[in-house]
């Protein structure tokens, strides 16, 4: 491949990537909604430790990489030890899902994702939950994909309908959630519960764990009630998006009848 279309190749991935100190600190300025701030580890430059300090102030998560991550990030070559990534939409808080349940008059029905770190799996996984009529969609602040270029492509445009919060602890969002008379339901393949003897037609919140592990420890202990999906042939797992979208309808086929 010459190095002219090496170039645009990766210019074209790289939509929503701002890179150098000027630049990121003229974004934060702006109040440029941000997923993440990647700084190089070990830099005690002052000018990186403002950009940090800006970007945490901003509720904006902070990543302290390796150089060479950078490097492999950069389309200019030219990063200065910062490179940042534009979200494509401004996150939601948790409360303004409650809301959009309330004004519709339904009961809630939140997926919550599990550092789910695939970006394509995130925005199929939006995708799915604004087909289902889902208020919301929950991520945590870390170890996890956030709503980038290649998420709001892959949701076909449904990050500009559906809310995404994200959150800095996800146990305590459960638990928050849990108080507000929200029942927690959460994937695993040991699971006892089949989807299919839930009760679903209530206020839910459904937990996708990550694509390698599932759920976390803490997590999984905070759930109501844990469920399984039914696997007839060899393998024992799903594609987390694929889970979400199975979880979701049966949700709307039991909240339909």
């Amino acid at each position: 491949m010459d190095k002219e279309k090496d170039w645009k190749e990766r210019q074209q991935d790289a939509d929503g990537v701002i890179e150098g100190r000027n630049a990121v600190i003229e974004a934060l300025r702006a109040g440029t909604p941000m997923d993440k701030v990647y700084i190089a580890k070990g830099e005690a430059d002052s000018a990186l430790g403002h950009i940090a300090a800006k970007a945490k102030a901003a509720g904006i998560a902070v990543v302290d990489c390796d150089r060479r991550k950078l490097d492999a990030m950069s389309v200019t070559h030219s990063h200065q030890g910062v490179i940042a990534i534009a979200a494509v939409r401004e996150y939601a808080d948790v409360e303004d899902i409650l809301n959009a349940a309330q004004e519709k008059g339904e009961a809630p029905l939140i997926v919550v994702c599990d550092e789910l770190s695939d970006p394509h799996n995130l925005g199929a996984v939006i995708r799915t939950a604004e087909c289902a009529g889902a208020h919301g969609v929950i991520i945590p602040k870390r170890r996890s994909a956030g709503l980038t270029a290649v998420v709001a492509k892959t949701s076909a445009g449904a990050v500009s309908h559906v809310p995404v919060a994200r959150v800095a602890n996800l146990t305590a969002c459960l638990k928050e959630l849990k108080q507000a008379g929200i029942w927690v339901y959460g994937t695993a393949v040991n699971a006892r519960q089949s989807i299919y003897q839930a009760d679903l037609k209530g206020p839910a919140a459904i937990v996708i764990g990550s694509e390698g592990t599932g759920m976390g420890r803490l997590v999984a202990e905070t759930c109501d009630v844990l469920l399984s999906i039914p696997m007839k042939g060899k393998l024992n797992s799903l594609n987390a998006s694929a889970a979400a979208a199975i979880l979701l309808y049966e949700a709307v086929r039991q909240r339909l009848g």
